[in-house]
């Protein structure tokens, strides 16, 4: 049996795990990220993954304006539809306007994001999606074009967003692209980050995401304080967990036991090293506090060697099948918020032009509504935001206002003329993936004509 090869099937069949236990980082939270071929960089860059978990609803995130868009917009959800009066503050001012009048306004909650938009640092994605190549609607009705699979599955889809199979895949995009970086970081443990638990977003060929909690690493307990009260007990905890073993899978989970209490020291002395954050992050909000913690370790980049980083960070509660007037506006203003200081943030850390954050989300949902929510759908409207965004624009096509109309297929559910792999490469080529690479990472570009949304600055 060749080892190198059993041991890296160990690693990603291990780091499929997703231990939920305390001891988790510890042991399976990390994998050996030493064989990828190496991009170059000598600067510093970093995409950031906001998931929004559930679906979320995209006809109240961003909102038909123009009178004749928003009759009809209200004409199929009247019972669940924002007042046209509450969003003349919200209107988005492109610097190129949609044609034919088209006007859109954001959520109320979510206009916090407006000066950074006005700036030129934000974009809106309008109808993006998972696609397997581009598709019509004619193509969708006759089956006659690959699908994703299980289109509306929360689980599906989830995974299909993050890694271009459907559940079960063993690597995401965000991971393909740390491979390509990971030996290129000082300490590889730090190129892939989640602050949100396992995602397969994050896990790469050979990388799998290094998780931290929004206080930080996670630390072996019996190790970081004494074990009984005793010093001894500590040391030979340590030692039984990171001692040379015979066999190969012991040996392994033993070199990642000390490379991961090796990461723990590592990530405490480099928070602790780094100035602290003068932006005020909004309190009882749980995605502004992971997006702290992600700026805290940029903020510390130097101090961990790192020059590629791809983290990942969620909110759930999306899945609004009901009670959407009450639900969907607080946790809209909660993103908002939370992408809004984490810009700020970048700012004060000088290093806006270099971190890209982005939505992400399950699918959207359906423009009519089913009394007081509303239904998995498939194609959304997303946000990217930084200082390298080609802002204050829309990328794409306004989809039409209908239900069962020339943009979707059904109850408003729109069919993407965006693919999630297009989105991709863009952000990728942006933090220097090669064009040679790119295919690696994103298996179903070659499908798409246009690869490059031209929605970053080079």
């Amino acid at each position: 049996m060749n080892n190198d090869t059993s041991r890296r099937a160990f690693l990603q069949r291990a780091g499929l795990l997703g231990i939920a236990s305390s001891a988790a980082p510890f042991a399976m939270g990390l994998a050996a990220m030493g064989e990828a071929a190496a991009q170059s960089a000598t600067d510093y860059k970093a995409l950031v993954c906001v998931f929004l978990f559930g679906g979320n609803d995209y006809a109240n995130t961003l909102i038909p304006y123009d009178q004749a868009s928003y009759d009809l917009y209200r004409s199929f959800r009247s019972n669940i539809a924002i007042d046209r009066s509450a969003l003349d503050a919200t209107v988005l001012d492109p610097t190129t306007a949609l044609p034919n009048g088209r006007q859109y306004a954001v959520a109320p909650g979510f206009s916090t994001l407006l000066p950074v938009y006005d700036a030129g640092k934000m974009t809106t994605l309008l109808n993006v999606g998972t696609l397997i190549q581009p598709t019509t609607k004619a193509q969708y009705n006759a089956r006659s074009v690959p699908l994703p699979p299980k289109l509306f599955s929360h689980n599906d889809q989830q995974s299909f967003w993050q890694s271009s199979s459907a559940e079960g895949a063993i690597s995401g995009w965000g991971g393909r692209i740390g491979d390509l970086f990971a030996s290129g970081n000082g300490n590889s443990t730090f190129t892939c980050i989640s602050v949100s638990g396992n995602a397969v977003y994050l896990s790469g060929k050979s990388a799998v995401q290094y998780q931290v909690t929004t206080s930080g690493s996670v630390p072996v307990t019996g190790i970081k304080n004494p074990l009984y009260g005793s010093a001894a007990c500590s040391t030979a905890l340590a030692s039984l967990m990171t001692g040379t073993r015979t066999n190969l899978f012991e040996s392994e989970y033993a070199r990642i036991s000390k490379r991961s209490i090796d990461a723990t020291d590592q990530i405490t002395a480099g928070l602790a090293a780094s100035p602290a954050l003068a932006t005020a992050f909004p309190a009882g909000n749980g995605l502004a506090s992971q997006l702290k913690m992600v700026a805290q370790l940029i903020g510390a980049r130097q101090n961990l060697g790192a020059k590629r980083q791809v983290f990942f960070v969620s909110i759930g509660g999306f899945d609004t099948h009901d009670s959407l007037l009450r639900d969907h506006p607080p946790l809209i203003a909660n993103v908002g918020a939370a992408m809004r200081a984490f810009y700020d943030a970048t700012v004060e850390l000088g290093v806006a032009n270099q971190v890209t954050a982005f939505t992400a989300s399950d699918f959207g949902r359906t423009l009519v509504s089913n009394t007081d929510g509303s239904d998995h759908g498939w194609g959304s409207m997303h946000f990217v935001v930084g200082g390298s965004v080609l802002g204050k624009s829309y990328v794409g096509a306004a989809p039409a206002i209908a239900n069962n109309g020339a943009d979707d297929v059904g109850q408003g559910r729109l069919l993407p003329n965006l693919g999630v792999d297009q989105m991709a490469a863009t952000l990728g080529k942006w933090f220097g993936v090669s064009a040679t690479d790119m295919g690696t990472v994103l298996p179903n570009l070659k499908n798409f004509s246009t690869q490059n949304l031209g929605f970053m600055a080079a």
